[in-house]
């Protein structure tokens, strides 16, 4: 690991908080900036936002409405259209790409590196599930207004090899992240960031303690002061931060976590030169860093929808049965037995007993239902076409109607794939940072090969050797980042191009081979390294044959050589042509 300064510069953060720019940040001064943060949540009124979007978004709709006996429906298209809307954005399978730029010098000596790169984010892919932790960003993100990915190092994950450690992926609420500019919505351009959580307060002593911070007992619980929502109060948690910013002078990013009244670790530079964090609005808000959720604006149309349905199933359940109205002075007792008799005290039994008709509802309530809902999921593309509601009676116009109803959801979708590609960047920080010198697969090298072939065994098409990331620190310039869906179709029409240009003769098998995509024949790369292979046995064997053949130096006849002389030709007519002409033949003349 490279040697870090232990004195950061902090004029990255706000002297004004901090008293001094000498001055390293402590439990008090980084508590004052986080208090910061809340009271800027508080002026936008953010948690009550959050907490209402939340409850409407999971179906608590009546949430605190006193009904005094009126019915309670909920029919909740909100969450219709917004899971509609998430998963419009992230249906498509993702692909990220390194590739050095054009302007590179020498980019072919980072065809390898660059190889690896691509296989190890894919591998960070799989392993921090970045399709799920995708869908729960862009959720989080249409109903908060805000989704978070928090990157950190896990210093202690099993890699199968000496080197040990993994890079970690995972959300964070949009509640518990706060900007040192929260005019500013660019993540890198913060003075700092703190990230809130909330920990078993004895994880957070004895971390404390092992630290050596004799303040460890300090470490308390927290009450409902940090937590509003009464129903999540614990007295065993308290809430830690984690204060970033970052140093002038190196560019790093460093990092301090504390509680209220004790440090949990003391200052360290993370070695990075980017926040770990992957920020994604739904909709931005002018000089704000938290943005507008999809949920926040459509809650007066679900309120009216339920109020309407309230107030006609309270119609329906007292209006909307036939009553019995009968003298009382006639008959005692109304029985509503089916088949009983009932009897009456004299008189002609036509004007005992009258049912009165129940009263109608206005047709205009349940078109105005209707219209509501209709309108709402419309208005955020999710027509009637786009949602499977129509019959497909018209292929190509079904299709052509989905993706004009999926424009709308277009600029969100980037904004998401942006963010992505912050936190792939974000990746490859950590792996120039923190991987070191590990064992990956690549192409068996010349002179190994040749190892291989004086021993006279088979050659690998690849062998472990160790590759020392740390090269990436200075590449990233020479990187680029290419995300966005991986469509069927475009890989096919690939395919189909390259079929046409080996049938043309346009290249070889093996340079079809090394521009197919990946997944298309397995163990590519190991084919082309046995064509190789044939080739390289081809051009050897022809080298040797050409040695091989049979000399002449004194330029006398070869013995075994059956080949004839040429017939003398010239201007004159000489004794063998002429000798040619009579007989039609060279036998036994040459």
């Amino acid at each position: 690991m490279p040697k870090r300064e232990k004195k950061p510069d902090t004029s990255g953060l706000n002297t004004y908080s901090l008293g001094k720019e000498s001055k390293l940040p402590d439990c008090g001064t980084a508590w004052k900036l986080y208090e910061r943060g809340l009271d800027f949540n508080a002026s936008i009124n953010l948690e009550d936002t959050v907490r209402v979007n939340e409850n409407f978004f999971i179906g608590k709709q009546w949430e605190g409405v006193i009904s005094n006996g009126l019915p309670t429906p909920v029919f909740n298209f909100l969450k219709r259209v917004c899971c509609f809307t998430v998963a419009t954005i992230t249906s498509d399978n993702i692909k990220v790409n390194a590739s050095p730029l054009s302007a590179t010098p020498n980019t072919t000596s980072l065809v390898e590196p660059v190889r690896i790169i691509n296989e190890e984010l894919d591998a960070l892919t799989e392993l921090n599930n970045i399709p799920s932790l995708m869908r729960e960003f862009a959720r989080n993100a249409a109903v908060d207004g805000d989704g978070c990915l928090y990157t950190w190092w896990d210093p202690d994950a099993e890699t199968g090899q000496d080197a040990k450690g993994c890079i970690r992926t995972e959300i964070v609420e949009n509640l518990r992240v706060h900007f040192g500019n929260p005019n500013d919505r660019d993540v890198q351009s913060q003075p700092w960031i703190i990230l809130e959580r909330r920990e078993i307060i004895s994880a957070a002593q004895a971390e404390a303690k092992e630290n050596g911070f004799e303040t460890w007992r300090n470490i308390g619980g927290d009450g409902d002061n940090t937590n509003p929502d009464a129903a999540k109060e614990t007295t065993d948690k308290v809430t830690t931060i984690l204060l970033f910013w970052r140093d002038t002078k190196t560019r790093h990013i460093w990092a301090y976590k504390c509680a209220r009244g004790s440090s949990i670790r003391e200052p360290w530079d993370l070695g990075i030169k980017l926040y770990p964090i992957s920020w994604l609005n739904w909709d931005y808000i002018q000089d704000c860093f938290h943005g507008q959720a999809m949920i926040t604006g459509l809650i007066p149309n679900q309120i009216f929808v339920n109020k309407l349905w309230a107030m006609s199933q309270l119609s329906l359940m007292t209006t909307a049965f036939p009553k019995v109205v009968y003298d009382a002075t006639r008959v005692g007792k109304w029985d509503n037995r089916i088949g009983a008799a009932i009897g009456i005290q004299g008189g002609d039994v036509n004007n005992v007993a009258k049912i009165i008709d129940p009263a109608s509802i206005s047709p205009q309530i349940s078109q105005f239902i209707q219209l509501a809902v209709e309108e709402t999921e419309q208005s955020l593309g999710a027509t009637s076409v786009a949602l499977g509601d129509t019959r497909p009676d018209n292929t190509s116009a079904i299709i052509a109607l989905q993706r004009a109803a999926s424009t709308p959801s277009e600029i969100t979708k980037q904004n998401l794939y942006k963010s992505i590609e912050d936190l792939y960047r974000i990746y490859i920080e950590f792996m120039g940072e923190y991987y070191g010198k590990r064992y990956v697969d690549m192409t068996t090298p010349e002179e190994v090969r040749q190892v291989y072939d004086f021993i006279g065994q088979e050659t690998p098409a690849e062998i472990p050797m160790q590759f020392d990331f740390s090269h990436l620190k200075d590449m990233p310039m020479h990187i680029k980042l290419d995300i966005g869906a991986s469509s069927y179709y475009s890989e096919i029409a690939s395919i189909q191009t390259l079929d046409n240009l080996l049938k043309m003769g346009k290249i070889d098998t093996i340079q079809y081979l090394e521009r197919i995509p990946d997944g298309y024949i397995p163990g590519r790369r190991e084919l082309i390294n046995e064509l190789k292979e044939q080739q390289r046995n081809a051009m050897a064997m022809q080298a040797q044959m050409q040695q091989g053949a049979p000399q002449n130096p004194g330029g006398a006849p070869v013995a075994g050589d059956t080949t004839k002389d040429e017939i003398p030709t010239g201007g004159g007519y000489s004794a063998l042509q002429r000798k040619v002409n009579e007989t039609g033949t060279t036998a036994g003349m040459v």
